[in-house]
């Protein structure tokens, strides 16, 4: 059984949806939410890799052009 989420799955059942429907709505919205925090940790090493990146070119051309 996959992760629900309880408080979308308490208020799909207050507002009279049926409960199977309201099992797999709240099951599909908690498999977004693992999607999206994997996504999040992965533009976070991206960042890292582009920033360090960044830093080592500027070291470079820095070398290159002011010192002879």
């Amino acid at each position: 059984m996959a992760l629900r989420m309880g408080a979308l799955y308490d208020a799909l059942i207050a507002a009279k949806v049926d409960e199977e429907q309201a099992r797999r709505a709240a099951e599909e919205v908690a498999d977004y939410n693992a999607r999206i925090g994997n996504i999040e940790r992965d533009l976070t090493l991206l960042k890292w890799m582009v920033s360090t990146n960044v830093i080592l070119t500027v070291g470079v051309l820095g070398r290159l052009l002011f010192i002879r």
